[in-house]
């Protein structure tokens, strides 16, 4: 957890830009390289996807990079095999984020303490209920992991209060109902969103689902602590798939530079 503190503190006062990739897509080589020319043009923290069949959260672009995963023989065990070479590497903060079910499959217990082993630092499980999350933040923080909650703008006030009070990490705020995806606007009760939860948690607050240009993410910055992007990077994998490792590499690194340089 403490890498993630760190993450923020690094930043004096700005916003970090966390990215999210799906592991594995379109293979643990590619995967893999793509993590780590992110960590190097200077992500403070990366989100590691784990690949899912059934990913509800998701729109369709992070549903093709989990098939594209799955596809090439990308297994949960090999997330933490991908983590350990990251760690091996940098002390950015490693975030995990999976469904519950394979966490649940692997068994909540072996799942952290294997985390932890390899250098993860917190997770994201955007499908576990908060009221039912008990036993999986008890076995997070026995491993020193971050279990770090979302919240929605929908969520009311009460709710909102209760999650953030039981938070680790950071606290993740959802810009947009639905699937994860690029949207054209935000919705405007994300910063009164992000004010109600600081009410509640010292901890750093971060937003994400459908942020997907420089702009947006320049906006969120100024009363955010983090802004999340996924959907936007792992469609630019996608668009590269024909071009080569070298271009995948390129096109995420150029667009991770804009979304640092806007929020500068």
């Amino acid at each position: 957890m403490e890498r993630i503190q760190k993450a923020f503190e690094k930043r004096k006062g700005k916003a970090a830009i966390l990215p999210f990739l799906t592991a594995g897509d379109p293979n643990f080589d590619d995967s893999l390289a793509c993590f780590r020319a992110l960590l190097q043009a200077g992500a403070d923290l990366v989100e590691i996807g784990i690949p899912y069949s059934d990913p509800l959260a998701d729109g369709k672009v992070i549903q093709d990079a989990a098939l594209r995963s799955l596809q090439s023989g990308f297994s949960l065990p090999r997330i933490f095999e991908m983590t350990q070479l990251l760690r091996r590497e940098s002390e950015a903060g490693l975030i995990l984020f999976s469904y519950v079910n394979p966490v649940f499959q692997y068994g909540f217990e072996r799942f952290f303490q294997d985390a932890r082993k390899a250098g993860a630092d917190g997770i994201i499980i955007p499908d576990l209920p908060f009221e039912e999350s008990v036993d999986v933040r008890q076995a997070a923080d026995a491993a020193d992991i971050a279990l770090i909650p979302l919240v929605t703008p929908t969520s009311g006030r009460d709710r909102i209060a209760s999650i953030s009070s039981e938070a680790r990490g950071f606290v993740y705020c959802v810009s947009s109902l639905g699937v994860t995806g690029e949207r054209v606007q935000m919705s405007e009760r994300v910063e009164e969103l992000v004010r109600t939860v600081r009410q509640s948690t010292p901890l750093p607050v971060a937003v994400g689902f459908g942020v997907s240009t420089p702009e947006q993410a320049q906006n969120i910055a100024a009363y955010a602590d983090g802004v999340i992007v996924g959907s936007a990077f792992v469609r630019r994998i996608g668009q590269s798939l024909d071009q080569g490792q070298d271009a995948m590499l390129s096109t995420i690194t150029e667009f991770f530079k804009e979304l640092q340089t806007a929020v500068q």
